[in-house]
């Protein structure tokens, strides 16, 4: 029985996050109310406050779901590399940026950016600055596997360097969700170039210095 009753509250979680991410993105973070999400998920508003205490809350555990995804593709990368650290970086952070409108559209990252940047103490704030934390941690880690297969130079900063990766990937990711016109094509191409010129200067001679 008690198998029963988790697997019918996994499924309400699921529908309540399913039916907020549709919502979100076709008609807005700020109009959608939760009567309405709880309407389209076929649960009870007390339902969805047992989860979540607000719309923020909502939205970051879709975030959240965002970000998870992306981590389990990202230890896949480090586990396998390309053989160049260009190709590594890129297929690390592309892979960020390209899983990103999965769940989110750009508005919806515009709420949580902003929410996060106004709020930074609440549950929600230390939530986003975590997984960025975690993306960051996971940059520095692709960069010290690099650095054992001798694709990178191994006096280098690891640290340092992975986290001037992610800082770039991020301001770049922040420009990309402010402007709607955007295509993901060409932050792809902005983040290849200046990742090329960052590594530039941290190959190893085994690398072909």
């Amino acid at each position: 029985m008690s198998g029963l009753r988790a697997r019918q509250k996994a499924d309400r979680h699921d529908r309540i996050l399913e039916a907020a991410t549709r919502l979100f993105r076709e008609q807005g973070y700020e109009t959608v109310k939760i009567e309405a999400i709880a309407a389209a998920a076929e649960v009870s508003i007390g339902t969805i406050y047992n989860y979540y205490r607000n719309k923020g809350d909502l939205l970051v555990a879709i975030v959240s779901l965002e970000v998870e995804e992306v981590l389990r593709q990202g230890e896949e990368v480090i586990a396998h590399p390309p053989a160049s650290a260009e190709a590594a970086v890129d297929a690390l952070v592309g892979g960020y940026v390209d899983h990103s409108l999965h769940y989110l559209s750009k508005e919806m990252w515009r709420q949580a950016m902003a929410i996060s940047t106004t709020q930074p103490e609440s549950p929600f704030g230390e939530t986003y600055a975590a997984l960025d934390v975690a993306l960051a941690q996971q940059t520095c880690a692709l960069i010290e596997k690099l650095q054992a297969l001798g694709s990178l130079a191994r006096d280098a900063d690891s640290r340092a360097l992975g986290e001037v990766i992610f800082n770039n990937t991020n301001m770049n990711f922040i420009v990309f969700v402010k402007d709607e016109k955007m295509a993901m094509t060409e932050l792809r191409s902005h983040l290849r170039r200046q990742n090329r010129a960052v590594l530039a200067g941290f190959r190893s001679v085994a690398a072909g210095a």
